[in-house]
């Protein structure tokens, strides 16, 4: 069975209600895939990424819902790693020297992300990724889409759901952004 990643989220914008609720949920979605994927016998041995290629060895009327709840568990653990924000400064300036390169400045990144990010319409996660050319490209998910359906790294995912922002900051999701953008995790971005 796949294992509960070591969630220790520290100095988060998000208050701990926020952190209980995301914990619970995490856990629910590991839970239901464990389960769908040992119904189906599976041997866990592939890692949660490399089974997304591997999703044919799986019973049809099952494997929408297996990319749901492993697309589930794989954004929110990039997400917890991304709210953490434990970075020291080396780190920053290395975040900086990549973003410079595509978005010619922090401003300029932070400004693309929040416009995409107030596009996704319904629930989702908007995503920093290195695409199939190898270039840095914000995007778009639907519900628990994952980046690694479509080939892409994920560096920096941002859970738009509406139980993300909720509980801390009510019906202000710009806040949420903009708090979310203020406060990542250098240091795994660029260790990732």
């Amino acid at each position: 069975m796949y294992k509960i990643e070591n969630i220790i989220i520290k100095n988060s914008y998000l208050d701990d209600k926020s952190i209980y609720y995301h914990k619970k949920l995490y856990i629910s979605y590991l839970k239901k895939l464990n389960e769908l994927l040992i119904k189906n016998d599976y041997d866990f041995r592939y890692s949660k990424k490399e089974l997304i290629s591997k999703i044919d060895i799986f019973n049809l009327n099952d494997r929408d819902d297996i990319l749901y709840y492993l697309g589930a568990v794989l954004n929110h653990e990039l997400y917890f790693n991304i709210i953490t924000n434990n970075s020291n400064n080396k780190y920053f300036y290395d975040f900086i020297k990549i973003i410079e390169k595509r978005y010619t400045s922090l401003l300029n990144f932070k400004l693309e992300f929040k416009n995409i990010s107030n596009k996704l319409v319904g629930s989702g996660f908007t995503f920093l990724v290195i695409d199939n050319n190898n270039e840095l490209n914000i995007i778009n998910l639907s519900n628990n889409e994952t980046p690694y359906l479509y080939g892409y790294t994920p560096l920096i995912a941002m859970d738009l759901w509406e139980h993300s922002y909720y509980l801390k900051y009510n019906i202000d999701k710009e806040k949420y952004i903009d708090d979310f953008l203020n406060n990542l995790n250098y240091e795994y971005i660029i260790k990732k």
